[in-house]
């Protein structure tokens, strides 16, 4: 399909914070497709430290792509982030914030309510077209149906509870913004989505057991391309409603069960479920759970990365207790879809895990089976 398309779109200028998963991905997006005259990336972690692939590499040598090593919790950082000799930029995303999970309340409370606001409170200040703030998909827990937008938020991770106060916060600035509120983004760079599964996957190939999950097949994961993200957070700079919050959810209805066939299809491996009973008596002990779990893969991820010469990688097969509670996301996105936006991956496929796998095999990230 044809992407959406302004007169002139190459006149806009973008402004992405941050050079992870996400954002490398957008500036590639904005570059490929000739959206933009000017992309400014600003993070503290510089493109040569970002472990980017070859095609990242690539868009980020663009010459309308500007790299600024930037401390987005400093203020003094973050007008330097945004200062430009051509002017004031169009759109602002911001992709920058804390994403590893366990971390504890002060750190979140930098890395994302306080990176966050001296981002949102700067764009404000520079009066910019509009200004794009991803928060989480993780605002509610149900299996009953779909979450809407207007739900009553009950975050169930401590990164949603601090996005969640981001977006409140944001309705105190006199700033045009919209919130995007993304399900388990996966694809190409991929470390915290679908990336661990895969991780755990491959260390049930190298031990040759049957990989056991807690719960069962029908606990919700809710899944989006960061393709389609990518050109959700394109289209709504150019369609959405100012001030609303937008779900990015692909039409898949992704579950546990779905991720786990496809990751097993892949490795050549058996997979089960120990269900709700076995889960229920374990989250009793949820912490020695957890620690015998990832005390389980840890070593032999590293022995097979050590097979294959790997010494260095952002891989790595740790899960945080938090995301081993009988917890759904299962998300609405009818609301995106009303203002035009269809998605070119509407779906989990066994294709689109794979070449994250490959990627990560071809730049020596990940140990071969």
């Amino acid at each position: 399909m044809e992407d959406y398309k302004l007169p002139c779109n190459n006149e806009l200028c973008y402004l992405s914070l941050g050079t992870g998963f996400i954002g490398r991905n957008l500036v590639h997006y904005l570059v490929t497709n000739g959206l933009a005259s000017k992309v400014r990336v600003a993070d503290k972690v510089p493109p040569q430290m970002a472990w980017f692939n070859r095609i990242h590499k690539e868009s980020f040598s663009s010459p309308i792509v500007e790299f600024k090593h930037s401390n987005l919790i400093n203020p003094v950082s973050v007008d330097s982030a945004f200062t430009d000799p051509d002017g004031e930029f169009d759109y602002v995303i911001n992709l920058a914030a804390e994403t590893k999970y366990g971390q504890t309340d002060p750190v979140y409370r930098e890395g994302i309510v306080r990176l966050s606001m001296n981002c949102a409170t700067e764009a404000a200040k520079r009066k910019v077209q509009l200004y794009l703030e991803v928060s989480s998909g993780q605002m509610h827990s149900t299996d009953k149906k779909p979450i809407k937008e207007d739900t009553k938020c009950e975050p169930w991770t401590q990164m949603a509870m601090h996005k969640l106060e981001v977006e409140r916060e944001l309705k105190n600035l006199n700033l045009n913004y919209i919130v995007v509120r993304p399900a388990i983004v996966y694809g190409i760079g991929d470390r915290g989505g679908l990336a661990p599964r895969l991780i755990i996957g491959a260390i049930y190939k190298y031990i040759k057991e049957k990989m056991k999950m807690l719960w069962t097949k029908d606990l919700k994961m809710n899944t989006v391309h960061v393709d389609d993200l990518c050109r959700a957070l394109w289209h709504l700079c150019l369609n959405g409603h100012r001030g609303q919050i937008y779900n990015v959810v692909d039409k898949g209805d992704t579950t546990q069960g779905l991720v786990s066939e496809l990751v097993s299809d892949i490795f050549n491996i058996q997979f089960d479920f120990v269900g709700s009973v076995f889960s229920n008596l374990a989250k009793v002990k949820m912490s020695t759970v957890v620690e015998d779990i990832n005390d389980k893969h840890v070593t032999p991820w590293a022995e097979a990365c050590q097979r294959d010469g790997i010494e260095n990688t952002p891989l790595n097969p740790f899960i945080d207790q938090e995301l081993l509670y009988n917890k759904h996301l299962y998300m609405n996105g009818s609301k995106l879809e009303e203002t035009g936006f269809t998605y070119d991956k509407p779906k989990l496929c066994i294709e689109f895990l794979r070449e994250v796998l490959e990627d990560y095999l071809r730049i020596g990230l990940f140990p071969h089976r």
